[in-house]
Formats: C-alpha cells, structure tokens, sequence
C-alpha cells in the first residue's frame, strides 16, 4: 500500500494506492494528528509528499514520530512523472493520486528523522539565507534610489537587516557550542582552507548525508555530478542540474574563496583553465572536489591535512624510526 499526500497551504488530500481510497483534511494541528492516526491503522509502505517551501513540514515531522516511512520529493519530478503517464490534467485529487502512484513506482528513499536540535539549526540557516536575500535586495534598492526620504527609509531597513543577521549568527554559535558532536563536526569541516561557518553550517543542517555517502552519489546529491547528453553518434555537453540548489550556492561561494586560499583547490583551478577549460567549468569541477574531500573527512573523522604537511609528518616519522 502507497499513500500520495498532496499539501496546500489550507488542506491535504490524500490518496491510498492501489485501493484509490481518497480523503480530504484540514493542514492544522488536528487534520495533521487525524490524519498521522489513519495512515497508523492503514500501515503503508510508504508515503509521498512533495517540498512545498514548508507546509509539508509539520505533517513531515508527525508522520516521522508515528514510525511510518515518508519521502519528501521534488515538485519538478512529480509533474515529469504524471506527463510521462499521460496525466496532464492537475487538481489537488489528481497530483494526490499522481504522488501516490510515483510511490509505488519509483521508491524513493525515505527520509530519516530528524531530531529537534536538528530542526532548530535548519530553521536558523534558512532564516539566515532569508535575511541575507532581503538585505541584498534592500541594498541594490538604497544604491538605486534618488529620492532622499525614501533612500533613508531604505537605509534604516537595511541596519535592522544587518542586526538581525547578527542575532541569527549569535544563536547559531550558542547552538553549535551547546552540542559537542556539531562542535566537532565544524571543526573538522573548518579544518579545510575555504570552508568558513556559512557553508559548514549549511552542510550539518541540510546535508546530513556527508560522510555517509560514497563521492558519487554526494556529488549527485547536491547537484554538482556533470550528467551526460548523449543519443547516438550525438556527443552533448555534460552540465549539472538539480540537487539541493540551497548547498549548492553556498558551496560555490565557499569554492570561490578555496581556488585562492587552499592549495590543492587552488592547483585544480589553474590546471583545467590552462587546459583550455572555460573558468566556470573548472569552478564547478572545484565544487565537486571540495565536496568530495569534506566527504572524506567526515568519513574518515580526520581534520584537514595540506599534501605538503603530510609529506613533512611521514619524514618526521621515518627520521624518528631511523634514531
């Protein structure tokens, strides 16, 4: 048995597959528990729900709680599925029914719990990403504006801004201090030279599979796995797409800083620009360099060890086995 679940902002319909037994409840605190209790009683192998910006998440997390398997997939790939089955049409009925179906079909991987020291982090970097997105569009409105009244209005805006950037920054600090296994795990991604605490932040909280994957499937996991384009004697250029667009913003801007900062990032860089690669191409191979050896650190729990350090650390060790 599948379930597919469609959310809205008000209600959830939902779907059960293959009996096509359909339902309608309220999004609020007592649709949710009614609802958590039916899908109890029908015992699925699993539940669909699409990422709609967040009004997934309190349903997410109770479904979660009542020990029944729930997968969080993109909007996108639903509706290329339903267009694939010939299901053009779309209504909160049909796309629970096409959820459902897509359940059954395509088995995606379940979402594992989250616990709530989890969820708090994840709510402070997406809030952090919200106020840095409202401040850089405040900041191109204020250099834009003529008109004195309004560019000091702006200005005070962009000063709250700036604040409240700060408070998120401070409860994100007094966070990570109060867990010692995050301390921990910073620490070692900030061991790698370009890897400051936005980026190190936004891995622990929306990348929880770093370490646990091998370099393939991370790589294709936060998008930055070059896909192939090929039909036939046709050779298309690769080029990445999907994945999670959040970490994958900030892991380009941490990868700017590494091509300058840290050595063998940097060595990348210039080998596939001097072999003729376009600078965006070889940022983009960086990208998924720097993701592959934070993977292997915190596989590995090893802090970050520069190639010229460790060849220094194997001859202090061979000139101490000699004495």
């Amino acid at each position: 048995m599948f379930v597919g679940i469609d959310v809205s902002k008000d209600h959830l319909d939902v779907c059960v597959r293959p009996s096509g037994e359909a339902s309608r409840w309220k999004n609020n605190e007592d649709g949710i528990a009614a609802l958590v209790a039916r899908l109890a009683e029908l015992q699925p192998k699993l539940v669909v729900v699409e990422a709609t910006g967040g009004y997934e998440a309190p349903l997410v997390a109770a479904i979660v709680l009542a020990a029944v398997d729930i997968a969080v997939v993109n909007p996108r790939q639903v509706r290329d599925f339903a267009k694939a089955t010939g299901k053009l049409a779309k209504t909160d009925k049909l796309d629970a029914a096409v959820l459902a179906h897509f359940a059954d079909a395509v088995r995606p991987e379940p979402r594992q719990p989250d616990d709530a020291q989890t969820l708090d982090l994840q709510a402070l970097v997406l809030r952090r990403r919200q106020l840095i997105e409202m401040l850089t569009a405040e900041t191109n409105r204020m250099y834009g504006c003529r008109q004195t009244t309004m560019r000091e209005s702006i200005y005070a805006h962009v000063k709250w801004l700036r604040a409240q950037i700060k408070d998120v920054d401070r409860d994100l600090d007094t966070k990570l201090r109060e867990t010692p296994v995050w301390r921990e795990k910073e620490d070692l991604l900030r061991s790698v030279p370009g890897v400051g605490p936005v980026l190190s932040r936004t891995l622990l909280s929306q990348l929880p599979e770093l370490g646990k994957l091998d370099r393939g499937r991370i790589a294709a996991l936060v998008g930055v796995a070059p896909l192939n384009r090929d039909s036939g004697t046709m050779r298309g250029k690769r080029s990445i797409w999907g994945g999670r667009a959040a970490v994958r913003a900030t892991l380009y801007m941490a990868t700017l800083a590494a091509t300058k900062h840290n050595t063998v990032i940097r060595a990348v860089y210039e080998r596939l620009v001097s072999a003729g690669k376009a600078k965006k191409v070889a940022l983009v191979a960086c990208m998924r360099k720097l993701l592959v050896i934070l993977n292997a650190i915190m596989r590995d729990d090893r802090e970050w060890k520069a190639p010229a350090e460790k060849r220094e650390l194997a001859s202090g060790a061979a000139d101490q086995l000699s004495t």
